[in-house]
């Protein structure tokens, strides 16, 4: 019992320690260019009774409408943050960033993720007048698991089965343009496709995937399609921009291959970028920015 009260006051400290941590206001990001305005941590929906959260970045004395890139960060469904993702350079570029956390696979299985996402590019539309968003030309960039994430936002569009109904439901979720960074896209063939010296062997029961679907994807086969964006392509899909390492030890480069072939077979305007020599999460090397830009140029700014 001694020991019980001696503790108590100082885990009782480190929770109220932790409680104040988290009220406080986000940390403006480092090295981000003073002309960037930056607003945190604003919620845009409450699945499950969990705030997901975004973060804004506009240009200093936004006018007008800018057209928004939504962006999803990685980390095998598991982890990683909305913090600082690869695109907020183009903000210099006329285009307002909007990041986006999601629930992770140890919170919510399959489809919650793409749930989340989905109310998110609502939100977006529905608060457009708020933060000179312009809701007609609505792009995404994710990397990863976030790839993966942004292929089915750009191959799901009224897909209510996917849609979810954490609020502005009015409004749509269609994107006009995406940018996927190395993501999964067919969860039946990505074992298959692996080579020999992968890091990760995806039909094992710990694997990334089946977190995600709860299961492995042997015995989860029509869960594993379901959670796949290439079995959702048709002539309706996004313009698509792919980039993927040729030295991918976590995800396959077959895995982009098969997605850009499926897209072309449907008509749908596609760009395939191989990154010689480059794995998995490759250096975001400053090069491949303009190429984003002017993917995103194309098809998210009507004067262009």
């Amino acid at each position: 019992m001694k020991s019980m009260t001696v503790l108590a006051p100082v885990a009782l400290n480190l929770v109220l320690a932790s409680i104040a941590l988290a009220q406080q206001p986000a940390s403006r990001p480092a090295n981000l260019p003073p002309n960037i305005e930056f607003l945190p941590d604003i919620q845009y929906a409450n699945p499950d009774n969990r705030p997901q959260l975004l973060d804004i970045y506009l240009p200093k004395d936004a006018k007008g409408k800018l057209p928004v890139i939504v962006a999803i960060h990685g980390g095998g469904w598991t982890g990683g943050d909305k913090r600082g993702p690869f695109v907020v350079p183009l903000v210099k570029d006329g285009y307002a960033i909007v990041s986006i956390n999601y629930r992770l696979s140890q919170t919510a299985k399959f489809p919650a993720q793409i749930h989340d996402c989905k109310a998110a590019i609502r939100w977006v539309r529905a608060n457009a007048e708020k933060y000179h968003f312009d809701a007609d030309h609505i792009g995404v960039w994710g990397d990863s698991a976030g790839g993966h994430l942004v292929a089915l936002l750009g191959t799901t569009a009224d897909n209510k089965q996917l849609e979810g109904d954490e609020g502005n439901l009015k409004y749509s979720s269609r994107v006009q343009a995406v940018c996927d960074f190395y993501g999964p896209s067919d969860f039946l063939t990505i074992n298959d496709q692996a080579p020999p010296d992968t890091a990760i062997h995806h039909n094992a029961p710990d694997s990334p995937e089946a977190k995600l679907i709860d299961g492995p994807i042997p015995d989860n086969k029509a869960k594993a399609a379901k959670a796949s964006p290439v079995h959702y392509v048709t002539k309706d899909a996004a313009p698509f921009l792919i980039m993927h390492g040729d030295n991918d030890k976590l995800v396959p480069l077959a895995q982009s291959e098969e997605l850009a072939g499926a897209l072309k077979k449907a008509n749908v305007e596609v760009t395939l970028h191989v990154v010689k020599g480059a794995g998995h999460g490759f250096p975001r090397h400053p090069e491949l920015l303009p190429i984003i830009r002017t993917f995103f140029d194309k098809h998210l700014k009507p004067a262009n």
